[in-house]
């Protein structure tokens, strides 16, 4: 009760992300994932994503964000849904909207050297079957899901 009243008085401000799941141009079957420290020091393993600039679109913004924190080009093949959720930081309750999209590699290698906020500290490569264990958040867990039936259906 008291976390739901703290988290009531916090001002609501809303954001959005785009990124997504990149298939390896090399017909393995395989996506890379970004490493995250979080707040306890845990690494998390997740989708490359981010906020769009300037007048980026949706589709711009996964484009680049997968660029800046894989190092790997990439173009988008698909469509597989948004994710929406809450969480408090600095005082504020954030309410995301992450729109994900599948990717295939066009050029590029793992790095994440190119991450301009330094939030990927490691980049790997997972088989599809992996992504279940591997993934941290559940809601990415789904959208995997979503990658796999599309493999299914189009490879």
């Amino acid at each position: 009760m008291t976390e739901r009243r703290s988290r009531s008085n916090l001002v609501r401000v809303e954001e959005t992300s785009a990124g997504g799941f990149v298939l390896a141009a090399d017909g393995s079957l395989r996506v890379a994932l970004i490493g995250r420290l979080s707040r306890s020091g845990r690494l998390d393993w997740c989708v490359p994503k981010g906020h769009p600039e300037g007048q980026e679109t949706l589709e711009q913004a996964a484009v680049r964000e997968v660029e800046e924190e894989t190092g790997l080009q990439a173009e988008i093949v698909s469509t597989l849904g948004t994710i929406n959720y809450e969480f408090s930081a600095s005082g504020k309750l954030i309410a995301k909207t992450v729109h994900h999209f599948l990717l295939k590699q066009t050029g590029g290698h793992l790095t994440v050297d190119g991450d301009p906020n330094h939030e990927a500290v490691d980049v790997r490569w997972f088989n599809l079957d992996e992504l279940n264990h591997k993934l941290t958040h559940e809601n990415e867990r789904r959208m995997a899901r979503g990658v796999v039936e599309w493999v299914e259906r189009n490879l």
